[in-house]
Order: structure tokens, then sequence, then C-alpha cells
């Protein structure tokens, strides 16, 4: 069985000030959707990674779960804490309790379930990666809870069809799984990165830009992007209970998992109804913006979850003048 690691990122720093919302969280517009969605009330997005610090103030409230898929701590099922630093990262993008103590993630009030399927390294086997999808399918919560959004901020060079096979079944069960796009890039639009499972048509592949809107060097373009986010710099949690910003589609991809939770939450409230994958996945892209690079590097375009409301009240302003 082929083995899978951490899409390669960037440290840049560990901070001991902390900004109550991050650049990234901002730049999404998440605050802005926070009162009409309930902050992701309702919402359990997996993280499959290399586990989470449990105890950081900023999270300890936020995990429903978890399990251990690898050898680490000898292999023990429930030991899901963070030897890497990078899940606790990617845990509080998307949903760091915003409590006063540190920073708010972008689904504040959604919950997650911690799946380590990486080591210490930022390795882990690919069986490992598909028993934490199909865990994560199947799991359920004290109150018959499932799973919403699985996040993976990971990848390997090679198509392994039982992985494919493990995401179509998620994707089946009504389960948004989101990947990194992968940090291969060279710069040029024109050519092609691939890494798995980001490149699987079923998986939302997401791509990373920096604050100035600009698409990071490292992204990988490939004709299966499906939106951009943040990715360079972005400030989250960090083991031993402190701060760092860290670069990478991997930072990029938690940003659309806890968004999920939001749009989710915003179109059941609309339609009465719970949503299907693919409504979730048509609400999401609705709020993109096009930044003019080609659909390989872009996708729909940067995510801007406000975008919905503010055409709707240039409609309206359009209306009341005529």
């Amino acid at each position: 069985m082929s083995y899978v690691s951490l899409v390669p990122f960037r440290k840049e720093s560990g901070v001991s000030a902390t900004s109550y919302v991050p650049a990234g969280v901002e730049m999404i517009e998440a605050p802005s959707q926070w009162k009409e969605t309930s902050q992701g009330t309702g919402n359990i997005i997996a993280v499959i990674d290399t586990g989470c610090q449990t105890d950081h103030p900023d999270l300890q409230h936020q995990i429903v779960g978890g399990r251990n898929f690898t050898s680490d701590y000898y292999g023990a099922p429930s030991m899901i804490e963070d030897n890497n630093g990078h899940g606790t990262h990617v845990a509080g993008t998307i949903a760091a309790a915003g409590n006063g103590l540190g920073i708010a993630g972008v689904a504040p009030k959604a919950r997650l379930l911690i799946l380590k399927a990486l080591n210490g390294a930022g390795s882990g086997s690919m069986q490992g990666i598909i028993e934490a999808v199909r865990y994560a399918v199947s799991w359920r919560g004290s109150n018959e809870e499932q799973v919403r959004v699985i996040s993976m901020s990971l990848g390997g060079p090679q198509d392994v069809p039982e992985l494919h096979e493990a995401i179509k079944e998620a994707v089946a069960a009504d389960i948004a799984v989101v990947c990194a796009a992968g940090n291969e890039g060279d710069g040029d639009a024109g050519t092609e990165e691939f890494a798995y499972p980001g490149a699987y048509n079923e998986v939302i592949q997401v791509g990373a830009v920096n604050f100035s809107t600009k698409l990071t060097p490292f992204t990988n373009t490939n004709d299966e992007i499906d939106l951009v986010a943040p990715g360079a710099s972005i400030l989250s949690t960090y083991t031993g209970s402190s701060y760092a910003r860290l670069s990478g589609t991997s930072m990029a991809a938690p940003h659309v998992s806890g968004a999920l939770a939001l749009v989710t939450n915003w179109a059941e409230s609309g339609f009465g109804r719970r949503i299907s994958e693919p409504e979730m996945y048509a609400q999401l892209l609705r709020r993109t913006v096009p930044l003019g690079y080609p659909l390989s590097a872009e996708g729909s375009g940067l995510l801007k979850l406000g975008i919905v409301e503010r055409l709707a009240q240039t409609i309206q302003s359009e209306v009341a003048v005529r």
C-alpha cells in the first residue's frame, strides 16, 4: 500500500500575540455571515490530519470525538494528540472557538471529529487514510449526529482506486470532501500538477492565493481545481497552546471546510430541509469571485461568503431606482 504525506507547507513563524479574527477568516467574509448561520452550529467536520492538541484553549470544547489510525502512541485508537502541529493549525482555521482567549475559526460553533491518519513526521499509509474516510462516513454522535464535511490537507502522487471508492462513498452519503490542491506548482497555470485525493473529480479541490488575491507560486494547477482561498501566512492555532503562521494549500482548504458549515446552515434555514452534497457544492460556488486567472488555476474563483448578499442589495437598489 502506498504512502501519503502532508501537502508540503511552510511554517513562517510562531506568534505570542493573537488576532481575534485572523486575516484569512476576514478575507473570505466569514464574520459577516455568522449571525444568520449560527456560526456553523450543528455541523460536524472530520479533520483527517496529524491529530489535534485536544486541550488547546481555542479547541478543547470543539472536539466531539476522534480516532488514531497511525502507529503513533503505540497505535492506541483513542490517542489523537497532535505531535506535528499541522492538524492543530488546520482545526483552528475551521472552528477555533472565538472565546476571547485567542482566535476565531471560520465556523466557531461547528464541531470537530479528529482523525489522526498522519504521524508526527507528517506521513501515513494510504490504507490509514482510507480507513479514516470510512470511519467518518459511519460515525454517529451521541444524538445521532453525522459528519457533513471531511477536510484533508494531505496528498500523494498516486491514484489509489480504493481511496477513490471511499471518497465516492462519502459523497454518496452527502458528505462534502474538501482537499488541498498541493504545493508542487511551478507558477505556470498552463502546466498541470496533480496530488491525490485532491485531483479526484468528486472532491472540492482548493488552491491558494495570498492576501493581495494573487495566486501563490506553489499552488497546483489542473482541470479539477474548484476554487481558491487564502493560503499564505495564515494565522491559526498550533501545538503547545500557541499560534503560528503557516503557508500552503493545506491552509487554504480548511477555510473552505469551515465555510461549508456556514453555507449549509444558511441554505437549510432557507429551504427548510436538509440539503444534499451537490446542493452544498452549488451553494459554495455561488459565493466565489473570479480573479482573472485561467480556470485551471482558480476554478470558480476566490471564496467570498458575502457576495450573494451584496448582489441582492445591488439588485434591490436598481429596482428601487427604476
